[in-house]
Protein backbone atom coordinates (compact mmCIF):
# COMPACT_ATOMS: atom_id res chain seq x y z
CA UNK A 1 0.00 0.00 0.00
CA UNK A 2 1.71 3.22 -1.03
CA UNK A 3 1.77 6.14 1.64
CA UNK A 4 1.36 9.36 -0.58
CA UNK A 5 3.58 12.17 0.92
CA UNK A 6 3.72 15.83 1.32
CA UNK A 7 6.68 17.35 -0.48
CA UNK A 8 8.06 20.59 1.43
CA UNK A 9 11.09 22.21 1.44
CA UNK A 10 12.26 20.03 -1.74
CA UNK A 11 11.69 16.78 0.30
CA UNK A 12 9.30 14.07 0.62
CA UNK A 13 7.49 13.80 4.14
CA UNK A 14 4.91 12.21 6.21
CA UNK A 15 2.12 14.61 7.69
CA UNK A 16 2.84 16.38 11.44
CA UNK A 17 -0.39 14.53 12.24
CA UNK A 18 0.45 11.09 11.27
CA UNK A 19 -2.64 10.39 10.02
CA UNK A 20 -3.92 9.28 6.40
CA UNK A 21 -7.26 8.83 4.26
CA UNK A 22 -8.15 6.03 2.08
CA UNK A 23 -7.31 6.25 -1.68
CA UNK A 24 -9.90 4.82 -4.16
CA UNK A 25 -9.65 2.74 -7.19
CA UNK A 26 -12.97 4.30 -8.84
CA UNK A 27 -12.92 1.50 -11.58
CA UNK A 28 -12.81 -0.93 -9.06
CA UNK A 29 -13.81 0.65 -5.52
CA UNK A 30 -11.16 -0.49 -3.57
CA UNK A 31 -8.82 1.35 -1.26
CA UNK A 32 -4.94 1.04 -3.28
CA UNK A 33 -3.39 3.91 -1.24
CA UNK A 34 -3.04 6.20 1.70
CA UNK A 35 -3.08 10.08 1.43
CA UNK A 36 -1.60 12.40 4.10
CA UNK A 37 -4.58 14.08 6.74
CA UNK A 38 -2.38 16.98 6.42
CA UNK A 39 -3.30 20.01 8.48
CA UNK A 40 -2.77 23.58 9.41
CA UNK A 41 0.98 22.94 10.71
CA UNK A 42 1.92 21.61 7.56
CA UNK A 43 0.52 24.41 5.35
CA UNK A 44 2.68 26.49 8.02
CA UNK A 45 5.80 24.79 7.27
CA UNK A 46 5.07 24.64 3.75
CA UNK A 47 4.93 28.52 3.85
CA UNK A 48 7.94 29.12 5.34
CA UNK A 49 9.47 26.63 3.25
CA UNK A 50 8.21 29.01 0.17
CA UNK A 51 9.29 32.51 1.82
CA UNK A 52 12.63 31.60 2.31
CA UNK A 53 12.83 30.04 -1.01
CA UNK A 54 11.37 33.22 -2.65
CA UNK A 55 13.96 35.59 -1.52
CA UNK A 56 16.40 34.07 -4.15
CA UNK A 57 13.78 32.30 -6.82
CA UNK A 58 12.34 35.70 -7.15
CA UNK A 59 15.43 37.33 -8.10
CA UNK A 60 16.34 34.39 -10.07
CA UNK A 61 17.31 35.05 -14.21
CA UNK A 62 14.30 34.02 -15.85
CA UNK A 63 16.32 32.01 -18.38
CA UNK A 64 17.59 29.87 -15.41
CA UNK A 65 13.87 29.53 -14.55
CA UNK A 66 13.27 28.46 -18.02
CA UNK A 67 15.66 25.61 -17.94
CA UNK A 68 14.27 24.00 -14.78
CA UNK A 69 10.83 24.32 -16.14
CA UNK A 70 11.39 22.82 -19.43
CA UNK A 71 14.03 20.02 -17.66
CA UNK A 72 10.45 18.97 -16.15
CA UNK A 73 8.68 18.96 -19.34
CA UNK A 74 10.90 16.80 -20.54
CA UNK A 75 10.52 14.77 -17.56
CA UNK A 76 6.93 14.22 -17.35
CA UNK A 77 7.08 13.19 -21.57
CA UNK A 78 9.67 10.89 -20.06
CA UNK A 79 7.46 9.19 -17.63
CA UNK A 80 4.38 9.36 -19.75
CA UNK A 81 3.03 5.91 -19.60
CA UNK A 82 3.71 5.63 -15.78
CA UNK A 83 1.89 8.96 -14.77
CA UNK A 84 -1.28 8.18 -17.08
CA UNK A 85 -1.59 4.63 -15.53
CA UNK A 86 -0.91 7.04 -12.29
CA UNK A 87 -4.06 9.01 -13.57
CA UNK A 88 -6.36 6.35 -15.04
CA UNK A 89 -5.91 4.00 -11.80
CA UNK A 90 -6.65 7.69 -9.83
CA UNK A 91 -9.32 9.42 -11.58
CA UNK A 92 -11.35 6.23 -13.08
CA UNK A 93 -10.45 7.73 -16.89
CA UNK A 94 -9.30 5.72 -20.01
CA UNK A 95 -6.21 5.12 -20.17
CA UNK A 96 -6.17 6.23 -24.03
CA UNK A 97 -7.92 9.45 -22.47
CA UNK A 98 -4.79 10.24 -19.75
CA UNK A 99 -1.92 9.14 -22.86
CA UNK A 100 -3.45 11.64 -25.31
CA UNK A 101 -4.78 14.46 -23.41
CA UNK A 102 -4.02 14.67 -19.51
CA UNK A 103 -0.19 13.69 -19.34
CA UNK A 104 0.48 15.56 -22.61
CA UNK A 105 -0.99 18.65 -21.79
CA UNK A 106 0.73 18.26 -18.20
CA UNK A 107 4.41 18.32 -20.10
CA UNK A 108 2.49 21.27 -22.60
CA UNK A 109 1.57 23.89 -19.30
CA UNK A 110 5.86 23.42 -18.39
CA UNK A 111 6.85 23.82 -21.77
CA UNK A 112 4.43 27.13 -22.73
CA UNK A 113 5.48 28.88 -20.04
CA UNK A 114 8.86 28.05 -19.25
CA UNK A 115 9.66 29.54 -22.93
CA UNK A 116 6.94 32.29 -22.47
CA UNK A 117 8.55 33.28 -19.77
CA UNK A 118 11.54 34.07 -22.04
CA UNK A 119 9.22 36.86 -24.00
CA UNK A 120 6.73 38.40 -21.08
CA UNK A 121 7.19 42.09 -21.45
CA UNK A 122 6.04 45.33 -19.65
CA UNK A 123 4.72 48.51 -21.60
CA UNK A 124 6.03 51.67 -21.82
CA UNK A 125 4.51 55.30 -22.85
CA UNK A 126 5.85 58.07 -23.51
CA UNK A 127 4.34 61.69 -22.71
CA UNK A 128 5.30 63.65 -25.96
CA UNK A 129 8.47 65.69 -24.23
CA UNK A 130 7.64 65.57 -20.49
CA UNK A 131 8.12 61.94 -19.38
CA UNK A 132 8.30 58.66 -19.78
CA UNK A 133 6.14 55.97 -17.94
CA UNK A 134 6.98 52.31 -18.11
CA UNK A 135 5.39 49.20 -15.98
CA UNK A 136 7.20 47.11 -14.09
CA UNK A 137 5.99 43.75 -13.15
CA UNK A 138 7.09 41.66 -10.31
CA UNK A 139 6.11 38.25 -8.71
CA UNK A 140 3.86 38.59 -5.67
CA UNK A 141 5.31 35.78 -2.91
CA UNK A 142 3.86 32.71 -2.09
CA UNK A 143 0.88 31.84 -4.51
CA UNK A 144 -1.89 29.55 -2.95
CA UNK A 145 -2.55 26.98 -5.85
CA UNK A 146 -5.81 24.58 -5.63
CA UNK A 147 -7.08 22.56 -8.06
CA UNK A 148 -9.95 20.07 -8.95
CA UNK A 149 -10.10 16.08 -9.47
CA UNK A 150 -11.29 15.38 -12.82
CA UNK A 151 -8.31 16.67 -14.91
CA UNK A 152 -5.54 16.31 -12.21
CA UNK A 153 -2.18 16.82 -13.08
CA UNK A 154 -2.98 18.99 -16.18
CA UNK A 155 -5.37 21.17 -14.32
CA UNK A 156 -2.69 21.45 -11.04
CA UNK A 157 0.21 22.16 -13.48
CA UNK A 158 -1.90 24.75 -14.77
CA UNK A 159 -1.98 26.69 -11.94
CA UNK A 160 1.48 26.48 -10.55
CA UNK A 161 3.76 26.75 -13.57
CA UNK A 162 2.59 30.57 -14.70
CA UNK A 163 3.38 30.93 -10.68
CA UNK A 164 6.71 29.83 -10.63
CA UNK A 165 7.49 31.01 -14.24
CA UNK A 166 7.45 34.71 -13.31
CA UNK A 167 9.14 34.18 -9.69
CA UNK A 168 6.99 33.36 -7.04
CA UNK A 169 7.07 30.46 -4.82
CA UNK A 170 3.96 27.84 -4.46
CA UNK A 171 1.96 26.26 -1.61
CA UNK A 172 -0.10 23.69 -3.55
CA UNK A 173 -3.01 21.74 -2.73
CA UNK A 174 -4.47 18.79 -5.34
CA UNK A 175 -7.58 17.14 -4.80
CA UNK A 176 -7.91 14.64 -1.65
CA UNK A 177 -9.86 12.49 -4.44
CA UNK A 178 -7.31 12.45 -7.14
CA UNK A 179 -3.27 13.10 -5.21
CA UNK A 180 -1.14 10.34 -7.06
CA UNK A 181 0.06 12.17 -10.08
CA UNK A 182 1.06 15.39 -8.22
CA UNK A 183 3.24 13.34 -5.65
CA UNK A 184 4.76 11.71 -9.05
CA UNK A 185 5.21 14.92 -9.89
CA UNK A 186 7.01 16.25 -6.91
CA UNK A 187 9.84 13.26 -7.61
CA UNK A 188 10.43 14.27 -10.51
CA UNK A 189 11.01 18.62 -9.59
CA UNK A 190 13.33 17.21 -7.13
CA UNK A 191 15.41 14.95 -10.19
CA UNK A 192 15.04 18.68 -12.63
CA UNK A 193 16.95 20.26 -9.93
CA UNK A 194 14.17 22.72 -9.00
CA UNK A 195 15.08 24.23 -5.79
CA UNK A 196 13.75 23.86 -2.24
CA UNK A 197 10.54 25.87 -1.16
CA UNK A 198 9.82 26.88 -4.87
CA UNK A 199 7.04 24.11 -4.84
CA UNK A 200 5.20 22.72 -2.19
CA UNK A 201 2.75 20.41 -2.04
CA UNK A 202 0.10 19.46 0.85
CA UNK A 203 -1.74 16.87 0.25
CA UNK A 204 -5.85 16.45 2.62
CA UNK A 205 -8.90 17.91 3.28
CA UNK A 206 -9.87 20.43 1.80
CA UNK A 207 -11.69 22.04 5.23
CA UNK A 208 -8.31 21.57 6.59
CA UNK A 209 -5.49 22.31 3.95
CA UNK A 210 -7.23 24.12 1.69
CA UNK A 211 -8.73 26.40 4.47
CA UNK A 212 -5.23 27.12 5.57
CA UNK A 213 -3.89 27.95 2.78
CA UNK A 214 -6.50 30.40 1.95
CA UNK A 215 -6.55 31.58 5.11
CA UNK A 216 -2.82 32.06 6.05
CA UNK A 217 -1.80 35.50 5.91
CA UNK A 218 1.54 35.25 4.06
CA UNK A 219 -0.11 34.31 0.96
CA UNK A 220 -1.54 37.32 -0.88
CA UNK A 221 -2.66 35.17 -4.05
CA UNK A 222 -4.82 32.37 -4.38
CA UNK A 223 -5.93 30.48 -7.37
CA UNK A 224 -8.81 28.59 -7.45
CA UNK A 225 -10.84 25.40 -9.74
CA UNK A 226 -13.43 23.68 -8.10
CA UNK A 227 -17.21 23.94 -7.43
CA UNK A 228 -18.61 27.43 -7.36
CA UNK A 229 -19.88 26.71 -3.50
CA UNK A 230 -16.19 25.93 -2.51
CA UNK A 231 -15.31 29.62 -4.20
CA UNK A 232 -17.83 31.29 -2.41
CA UNK A 233 -16.50 30.19 1.13
CA UNK A 234 -12.50 31.37 -0.63
CA UNK A 235 -14.42 34.91 -1.83
CA UNK A 236 -15.69 35.94 1.98
CA UNK A 237 -12.22 34.62 3.33
CA UNK A 238 -10.12 36.60 1.06
CA UNK A 239 -12.07 39.85 0.82
CA UNK A 240 -11.61 41.47 3.87
CA UNK A 241 -7.47 40.07 3.67
CA UNK A 242 -7.78 41.97 0.78
CA UNK A 243 -5.88 38.98 -1.46
CA UNK A 244 -5.57 38.67 -5.22
CA UNK A 245 -8.17 36.35 -6.28
CA UNK A 246 -8.36 34.27 -9.52
CA UNK A 247 -11.76 31.68 -9.69
CA UNK A 248 -12.49 29.21 -11.61
CA UNK A 249 -15.99 27.65 -10.72
CA UNK A 250 -19.07 25.87 -12.13
CA UNK A 251 -20.45 25.63 -15.71
CA UNK A 252 -23.56 24.57 -17.37
CA UNK A 253 -22.58 24.68 -20.98
CA UNK A 254 -25.13 25.38 -23.69
CA UNK A 255 -24.68 23.79 -27.11
CA UNK A 256 -26.38 25.42 -29.97
CA UNK A 257 -27.17 23.38 -33.28
CA UNK A 258 -28.55 25.37 -35.82
CA UNK A 259 -30.47 23.52 -38.67
CA UNK A 260 -28.02 24.83 -41.53
CA UNK A 261 -24.85 22.98 -39.37
CA UNK A 262 -22.73 20.52 -40.77
CA UNK A 263 -25.07 17.48 -39.46
CA UNK A 264 -22.39 14.89 -39.17
CA UNK A 265 -19.56 17.37 -37.34
CA UNK A 266 -22.18 18.41 -34.73
CA UNK A 267 -22.97 15.24 -34.17
CA UNK A 268 -20.00 13.95 -33.41
CA UNK A 269 -18.78 16.56 -31.79
CA UNK A 270 -21.56 17.34 -29.43
CA UNK A 271 -21.35 13.18 -28.59
CA UNK A 272 -17.87 14.44 -27.65
CA UNK A 273 -18.54 17.22 -26.08
CA UNK A 274 -20.90 15.63 -23.83
CA UNK A 275 -19.59 12.42 -22.54
CA UNK A 276 -15.45 12.99 -22.79
CA UNK A 277 -14.38 11.96 -19.41
CA UNK A 278 -17.16 10.65 -18.16
CA UNK A 279 -18.49 14.21 -18.90
CA UNK A 280 -16.59 15.29 -15.58
CA UNK A 281 -15.06 18.42 -17.51
CA UNK A 282 -16.25 21.71 -16.51
CA UNK A 283 -16.24 22.63 -20.38
CA UNK A 284 -18.41 19.80 -21.44
CA UNK A 285 -21.97 20.72 -23.38
CA UNK A 286 -24.88 19.10 -20.91
CA UNK A 287 -27.80 21.36 -22.69
CA UNK A 288 -27.97 20.88 -26.74
CA UNK A 289 -30.16 22.78 -27.82
CA UNK A 290 -31.29 21.88 -31.35
CA UNK A 291 -33.62 23.44 -34.09
CA UNK A 292 -36.97 22.20 -34.66
CA UNK A 293 -36.75 21.22 -37.86
CA UNK A 294 -33.73 19.01 -37.45
CA UNK A 295 -34.37 17.79 -34.31
CA UNK A 296 -35.30 14.49 -34.49
CA UNK A 297 -32.97 13.44 -37.30
CA UNK A 298 -30.62 15.17 -34.50
CA UNK A 299 -31.43 13.13 -31.87
CA UNK A 300 -31.65 10.07 -34.13
CA UNK A 301 -27.71 10.37 -35.17
CA UNK A 302 -27.13 11.40 -31.67
CA UNK A 303 -28.29 8.33 -30.23
CA UNK A 304 -26.64 6.14 -32.33
CA UNK A 305 -23.43 8.04 -32.37
CA UNK A 306 -23.76 7.45 -28.52
CA UNK A 307 -23.87 3.72 -28.71
CA UNK A 308 -20.09 4.08 -29.95
CA UNK A 309 -19.55 5.61 -25.63
CA UNK A 310 -18.71 1.74 -24.81
CA UNK A 311 -18.51 2.21 -20.65
CA UNK A 312 -15.97 -0.20 -19.14
CA UNK A 313 -12.47 -1.52 -17.65
CA UNK A 314 -10.58 2.19 -17.87
CA UNK A 315 -7.32 -0.13 -19.25
CA UNK A 316 -9.63 -1.48 -22.39
CA UNK A 317 -8.47 0.75 -24.64
CA UNK A 318 -12.14 -0.22 -26.85
CA UNK A 319 -13.54 1.38 -24.18
CA UNK A 320 -14.41 5.41 -24.91
CA UNK A 321 -15.44 6.20 -20.55
CA UNK A 322 -14.43 4.82 -17.81
CA UNK A 323 -15.28 5.33 -13.90
CA UNK A 324 -16.99 8.09 -12.15
CA UNK A 325 -14.29 9.65 -9.79
CA UNK A 326 -15.65 8.52 -6.78
CA UNK A 327 -18.73 7.37 -4.73
CA UNK A 328 -20.01 10.21 -3.40
CA UNK A 329 -20.27 11.92 -6.83
CA UNK A 330 -21.32 8.35 -8.44
CA UNK A 331 -24.11 8.69 -5.93
CA UNK A 332 -24.96 12.17 -7.08
CA UNK A 333 -25.21 11.64 -11.23
CA UNK A 334 -27.95 9.08 -10.12
CA UNK A 335 -29.75 11.38 -7.62
CA UNK A 336 -29.88 13.60 -10.93
CA UNK A 337 -31.18 11.17 -13.34
CA UNK A 338 -33.70 10.14 -10.49
CA UNK A 339 -34.81 14.00 -10.38
CA UNK A 340 -35.05 14.32 -14.39
CA UNK A 341 -37.56 11.71 -14.06
CA UNK A 342 -39.23 13.65 -11.39
CA UNK A 343 -39.49 16.41 -13.25
CA UNK A 344 -41.16 14.65 -16.57
CA UNK A 345 -38.13 13.76 -18.71
CA UNK A 346 -38.23 10.81 -20.83
CA UNK A 347 -34.64 8.96 -20.26
CA UNK A 348 -33.71 8.01 -24.52
CA UNK A 349 -30.92 6.18 -23.54
CA UNK A 350 -28.75 5.12 -20.84
CA UNK A 351 -28.74 6.66 -17.00
CA UNK A 352 -27.65 3.18 -15.30
CA UNK A 353 -25.21 1.97 -13.29
CA UNK A 354 -23.35 -0.82 -14.69
CA UNK A 355 -20.76 -3.30 -13.22
CA UNK A 356 -18.53 -4.62 -16.03
CA UNK A 357 -17.67 -8.50 -15.80
CA UNK A 358 -13.99 -9.16 -14.19
CA UNK A 359 -12.04 -7.12 -11.86
CA UNK A 360 -14.41 -3.72 -12.26
CA UNK A 361 -17.42 -5.38 -11.44
CA UNK A 362 -17.59 -3.16 -7.83
CA UNK A 363 -16.19 0.03 -9.67
CA UNK A 364 -18.91 2.96 -10.50
CA UNK A 365 -19.52 3.05 -13.86
CA UNK A 366 -22.90 5.45 -15.20
CA UNK A 367 -23.91 4.42 -18.99
CA UNK A 368 -24.42 7.94 -20.63
CA UNK A 369 -27.73 9.60 -19.95
CA UNK A 370 -29.95 11.09 -22.98
CA UNK A 371 -32.81 12.92 -21.82
CA UNK A 372 -35.35 14.79 -23.59
CA UNK A 373 -39.03 16.23 -22.44
CA UNK A 374 -37.64 18.94 -19.82
CA UNK A 375 -38.16 22.51 -19.45
CA UNK A 376 -35.29 24.47 -20.15
CA UNK A 377 -35.59 26.03 -16.39
CA UNK A 378 -35.52 22.66 -14.71
CA UNK A 379 -33.06 21.84 -11.70
CA UNK A 380 -31.86 19.36 -14.43
CA UNK A 381 -31.39 22.44 -16.56
CA UNK A 382 -29.89 24.83 -14.48
CA UNK A 383 -28.14 22.67 -12.01
CA UNK A 384 -24.36 21.32 -12.64
CA UNK A 385 -24.25 17.65 -12.16
CA UNK A 386 -20.66 17.28 -13.47
CA UNK A 387 -21.16 13.86 -15.51
CA UNK A 388 -22.20 11.62 -18.59
CA UNK A 389 -25.84 13.30 -18.76
CA UNK A 390 -27.28 15.42 -21.46
CA UNK A 391 -30.37 16.75 -22.37
CA UNK A 392 -31.84 17.59 -25.87
CA UNK A 393 -34.11 20.70 -26.23
CA UNK A 394 -35.93 22.03 -29.51
CA UNK A 395 -35.82 25.73 -30.33
CA UNK A 396 -37.57 27.93 -33.10
CA UNK A 397 -35.78 30.95 -32.99
CA UNK A 398 -32.60 32.76 -32.35
CA UNK A 399 -33.88 34.72 -29.24
CA UNK A 400 -35.56 31.69 -27.93
CA UNK A 401 -32.55 29.72 -27.58
CA UNK A 402 -30.70 32.93 -26.37
CA UNK A 403 -32.66 32.79 -23.83
CA UNK A 404 -32.51 29.19 -22.89
CA UNK A 405 -28.69 29.25 -23.60
CA UNK A 406 -28.05 32.08 -20.81
CA UNK A 407 -30.81 31.30 -18.28
CA UNK A 408 -28.35 29.43 -16.01
CA UNK A 409 -26.24 31.09 -13.39
CA UNK A 410 -23.13 30.11 -14.64
CA UNK A 411 -21.13 31.15 -17.91
CA UNK A 412 -18.38 29.09 -18.73
CA UNK A 413 -18.47 27.69 -21.93
CA UNK A 414 -20.48 27.42 -25.09
CA UNK A 415 -21.13 25.78 -28.12
CA UNK A 416 -22.50 26.61 -31.63
CA UNK A 417 -22.79 24.82 -34.32
CA UNK A 418 -24.00 26.76 -37.74
CA UNK A 419 -22.18 27.04 -41.42
CA UNK A 420 -23.76 30.45 -41.77
CA UNK A 421 -20.81 33.04 -41.00
CA UNK A 422 -23.26 36.40 -39.61
CA UNK A 423 -24.80 33.50 -37.68
CA UNK A 424 -22.12 32.74 -35.77
CA UNK A 425 -20.57 35.89 -35.23
CA UNK A 426 -24.60 37.55 -34.02
CA UNK A 427 -24.90 34.45 -31.83
CA UNK A 428 -21.38 34.27 -30.19
CA UNK A 429 -21.74 38.42 -29.36
CA UNK A 430 -24.71 37.58 -27.23
CA UNK A 431 -23.84 34.45 -25.68
CA UNK A 432 -23.27 34.74 -21.62
CA UNK A 433 -19.73 33.26 -21.71
CA UNK A 434 -16.35 33.24 -21.50
CA UNK A 435 -15.39 31.11 -23.90
CA UNK A 436 -17.57 30.04 -26.84
CA UNK A 437 -16.96 26.96 -29.53
CA UNK A 438 -18.33 27.60 -32.78
CA UNK A 439 -18.09 24.30 -35.20
CA UNK A 440 -15.83 22.53 -32.49
CA UNK A 441 -15.18 21.42 -28.77
CA UNK A 442 -11.99 21.95 -26.66
CA UNK A 443 -9.51 23.23 -29.31
CA UNK A 444 -7.76 25.18 -26.84
CA UNK A 445 -4.78 27.37 -27.99
CA UNK A 446 -2.89 28.13 -24.84
CA UNK A 447 -2.23 32.10 -25.60
CA UNK A 448 -5.94 33.05 -24.59
CA UNK A 449 -7.73 34.01 -22.10
CA UNK A 450 -9.57 31.01 -20.10
CA UNK A 451 -12.29 31.67 -17.93
CA UNK A 452 -16.27 32.05 -16.97
CA UNK A 453 -18.60 34.94 -16.16
CA UNK A 454 -21.30 34.93 -13.52
CA UNK A 455 -20.77 32.42 -11.06
CA UNK A 456 -18.78 30.60 -13.18
CA UNK A 457 -15.78 32.81 -11.55
CA UNK A 458 -14.07 35.27 -12.06
CA UNK A 459 -10.31 36.43 -13.50
CA UNK A 460 -8.98 35.01 -16.58
CA UNK A 461 -5.79 32.04 -16.92
CA UNK A 462 -4.30 31.35 -19.23
CA UNK A 463 -1.15 32.52 -21.90
CA UNK A 464 0.07 36.12 -20.48
CA UNK A 465 -3.03 36.73 -18.66
CA UNK A 466 -1.62 34.21 -16.47
CA UNK A 467 1.78 35.97 -16.02
CA UNK A 468 -0.37 39.31 -15.62
CA UNK A 469 -1.92 37.62 -12.34
CA UNK A 470 0.88 36.33 -11.25
CA UNK A 471 2.93 39.38 -11.04
CA UNK A 472 1.78 43.31 -9.12
CA UNK A 473 2.28 46.28 -12.02
CA UNK A 474 4.30 49.10 -10.72
CA UNK A 475 4.04 52.28 -12.84
CA UNK A 476 7.20 54.17 -12.58
CA UNK A 477 7.29 57.92 -14.22
CA UNK A 478 11.09 59.30 -14.99
CA UNK A 479 10.34 63.28 -15.73
CA UNK A 480 12.54 64.48 -18.64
Amino acid sequence: MVKIKNFINGELVAPESNEYIDNYDPSTGTVYSLIPDSDERDVNFAVEAAKKAFRTWSVTPAPHRSKILLKISELIEKNLEALAKAETIDNGKPLWLAKSVDIPRASENFRFYGTGILHFASESHAMEDSALNYTLRTPIGVAGCISPWNLPLYLFTWKIVPAIAVGNTVVAKPSEITPMTAFLLAEICIEAGLPPGVLNIVHGYGHKVGSAITAHPDIPIISFTGGTKTGETIAKTTAPMFKKLSLELGGKNPNIVFADCDLYKAVRTSVRASFTNQGEICLCGSRIFIEKNIYEIFKEKFLKETEKMIVGDPFDDKNKLGAIVSKQHYDKILQYIHLAKEEGGMILKGGKSIHPEGRCSNGWFIEPAIIENLPFDCRTNQEEIFGPVVTLTPFETEEEVLLYANSTKYGLAALLFTENLNKAHRVAAKLQSGIVWVNCWLLRDLRTPFGGVKRSGMGREGGFEAFKFFTEEKNICIKF
